[in-house]
């Protein structure tokens, strides 16, 4: 008896070493470790020659009180950005296409959907580019020759004028996408017959997507707002390849400008420092939502109670 226990130890221990552990040794490599490493630099002024002379928190008292750009413009851009492009867009818009393409027959809401991915299927230095043609503030850029060959309006800078809109407009073409896509799903799993049911009831068109659809669907919804939120607070792809930050650092977000501190000025300790605040950062807000959209009590089993 106690031979078998011990065999039937051992085969789960290999079990576990075969299945588990080259997932556990990935995991430490390319996630723990660099958590380490980077709280280690963080402390130090490591530059780009890979060298450092001291451990001392000099760099977050920098952040906190040398670094006026950082403080007075970086940041104010980001959080209007993350705003901006979460409320308008990934939330707001994502939801009123999935209500939408669901709405309509079922051949058309697939290739409007279709159509809508596009600019996330195609190479971001491609989407870029068409802002950049879109922009260009000449004749030649396509937001003029619509705005002042058909109505007559003054050419417009887009990016001179209102940059940080600008921003907003480009990641959130690209991020209401996945709303898009997530809340269509999860529309389609509600039970067809509470929509026959409120229809025969009288309800009409708004009564249905705020008393049916808009519950059904509040796990995805909260889940989408969450993953976006924090999705944004990290992204600058499409900032760096459209307005590189600029002009000026009218458009330097957090990410982008903890990307340039550290790869382009060689300010790798400085750089650490600001990408761990931002994890912190990430962390705070993610308990915040967590809390504030009562994700645990979303994630329970469903009770069916019986009087």
């Amino acid at each position: 008896m106690a031979g078998n226990i011990r065999a039937t130890q051992a085969r789960q221990r290999a079990n576990f070493v075969i299945f588990l552990g080259p997932a556990i040794l990935l995991l430490f490599l390319f996630y723990v470790a660099p958590v380490i490493v980077n709280i280690f630099i963080a402390f130090t002024d490591m530059g780009s020659d890979l060298k450092w002379t001291e451990i001392s928190t000099e760099n977050f008292e920098r952040m906190a009180r040398k670094d006026r750009i950082l403080t007075h413009t970086v940041i104010p851009v980001t959080f209007f950005f993350v705003l901006g492009t979460l409320a308008v867009f990934n939330v707001t818009f994502g939801l009123i296409l999935a209500l939408v393409t669901t709405s309509v027959q079922a051949r058309s809401g697939a290739f409007f959907r279709a159509i809508w991915l596009l600019p996330r299927m195609s190479p971001s230095v491609v989407y870029a580019l068409l802002w950049a043609w879109v922009i260009t503030p000449t004749d030649y850029g396509l937001l003029n020759q619509v705005a002042n060959g058909l109505f007559g309006l003054p050419l417009t800078d887009l990016m001179g004028n209102n940059p940080v809109f600008l921003i907003i407009l480009v990641n959130g073409f690209i991020g209401a996408s996945l709303g898009m896509i997530i809340l269509t799903s999860a529309i389609r799993s509600i039970p067809e017959h509470l929509f026959h049911a409120a229809r025969v009831d009288g309800a009409g068109g708004w009564s249905i997507v705020r008393h049916i659809t808009l519950p059904a669907i509040r796990w995805p919804l909260s889940f989408i707002t969450v993953y976006q939120t924090l999705s944004l607070l990290v992204s600058f792809e499409y900032i760096w390849l459209v307005t590189d930050g600029g002009p000026f650092y009218d458009t330097t977000v957090y990410a982008l400008y903890v990307y340039k501190r550290a790869f382009f000025d060689g300010q790798y300790g400085y750089g650490a420092a600001m990408a761990l605040v931002l994890v912190i950062v990430g962390i705070v807000v993610a308990l915040m939502l967590w809390r504030f959209l009562d994700m645990q009590r979303l994630m329970q089993e469903p009770r069916i109670e019986v009087n």
